[in-house]
C-alpha cells in the first residue's frame, strides 16, 4: 500500500493534486486530521483489498497545532508499517497566495478579527513547518496554472515506479528568481549569449539555429561534460539514501535561451539513465506558451 500525504499552504493547490490522484485510482481523503492518520492506515492494512489499494490524504492548517507540530513522530511511525510513504508540499510565493486570495474571495482558516490575511499567510508558514521539512517532493506554484500543477503531479508522481528516482530538468531565467523547489542549481550566464545576435533573439533554446550558435562554442561542450559528470556520480548516492524526487534548475539571464538548450542537453542524457526524467522550461511557457518541448526538435549531445 502506498499513502501520499498532500500538505502546503492555503491556496497553493492541494485541492488540484488530490483531484489528480484520484483520478489515478487513489482512495483520497480530504481535511485529514493528523490524529487518524495512524487508525487510518491500520484498518487499511487489516483488510487485503485496501492494503492493495493507494491512499492520499491532505493535511492543511485546520488541524491542531500541536498535532501538526508531533507530525515527525507520527511520520517516523509510519513509515514501520507495512507501506510506502511519500510527503508532497505545495507552496507559492506570500504575494502569489495573497493575490489568490483576493481573487476567490475566500477567507484563509488561521486568518481573524485580530489577524490579517498577511499575516495569516505567514503563520501558516511557520505552522506547517514539521510537514514541510519531511517532505520528498517541494513543488512552487507560483507560476503554475491549474492545468500546469496537474501535469507535475502526473509526471512526477504517478509516473514514478517504487526505488525510482524521479528527475525535474528545469531551465529558468536569473532575473525572475531562482526557483525554490531546486535540488541543485546551475548558472549558465558565463556562456556565449545568443540573446546579443538580432537575429537569434527572438527565438529560444528549442531553435536549430540557437543550438547551432551554442554548440559551436567550446565552452558550451565543456560546460556541458561538467555537469553531466557532477549528476552522474552523485545523483545515485540520493538514489541509494532514499531520495524519490530530486529537481535540477539550471539558469541564464532570461531562461530563453543558454538555460533552455542546457536543461535539454541534460535531460536527454539523463534519460540513458533515468526512466522518469522530465524536462520543463519555466519563462518559455509565459513567454510562448504555445510552444511545446519537443516543436524544434531535440538537441544533440556535444
Amino acid at each position: 500500500m502506498k499513502l501520499i500525504i498532500v500538505s502546503g499552504r492555503s491556496g497553493s493547490g492541494k485541492s488540484t493534486a488530490l483531484h489528480v490522484l484520484e483520478d489515478l485510482g487513489f482512495y483520497c481523503i480530504d481535511n485529514m486530521p493528523v490524529g487518524l492518520l495512524s487508525p487510518l492506515t491500520e484498518e487499511a492494512l487489516k483488510t487485503e483489498a485496501s492494503s492493495q489499494r493507494n491512499i492520499a490524504v491532505s493535511i492543511d492548517a485546520r488541524n491542531l497545532s500541536r498535532d501538526i507540530a508531533n507530525f515527525e513522530h507520527l511520520y517516523h511511525q509510519l513509515r514501520h508499517q507495512d507501506m510506502t510513504v511519500e510527503i508532497i508540499y505545495l507552496d507559492a510565493a506570500n504575494q502569489t497566495l495573497l493575490q489568490r486570495f483576493h481573487a476567490t474571495r475566500r477567507k484563509h482558516p488561521l486568518s481573524n478579527d485580530q489577524r490579517s490575511l498577511v499575516e495569516a499567510i505567514s503563520a501558516e508558514k511557520a505552522l506547517l513547518e514539521p510537514i514541510a521539512r519531511l517532505a520528498h517532493l517541494h513543488i512552487d506554484t507560483s507560476n503554475l496554472s491549474m492545468y500546469e500543477l496537474r501535469d507535475i503531479v502526473k509526471q512526477r508522481i504517478a509516473g514514478r515506479r517504487e526505488q525510482e528516482l524521479a528527475v525535474l530538468v528545469q531551465s529558468f531565467g536569473f532575473k525572475h528568481g531562482v526557483p525554490v523547489d531546486s535540488d541543485f542549481v546551475f548558472d549558465v550566464r558565463c556562456l556565449a549569449n545568443p540573446y546579443w545576435d538580432t537575429s537569434l533573439r527572438s527565438m529560444t533554446g528549442l531553435d536549430q539555429p540557437v543550438q547551432a550558435f551554442l554548440d559551436a562554442e567550446a565552452d558550451t561542450q565543456a560546460l556541458f561534460q561538467d555537469l553531466d559528470g557532477l549528476l552522474e556520480r552523485w545523483l545515485p548516492r540520493f538514489l541509494h539514501n532514499n531520495r524519490s524526487y530530486m529537481t535540477v534548475s539550471i539558469g541564464c539571464t532570461g531562461g530563453q535561451h543558454r538555460s533552455v538548450y542546457m536543461a535539454e542537453l541534460l535531460g536527454n542524457q539523463l534519460r540513458q539513465h533515468y526512466p522518469n526524467v522530465q524536462v520543463r522550461h519555466t519563462e518559455l511557457l509565459h513567454l510562448f506558451p504555445d510552444t511545446l518541448p519537443s516543436d524544434s526538435g531535440q538537441p544533440k549531445t556535444p
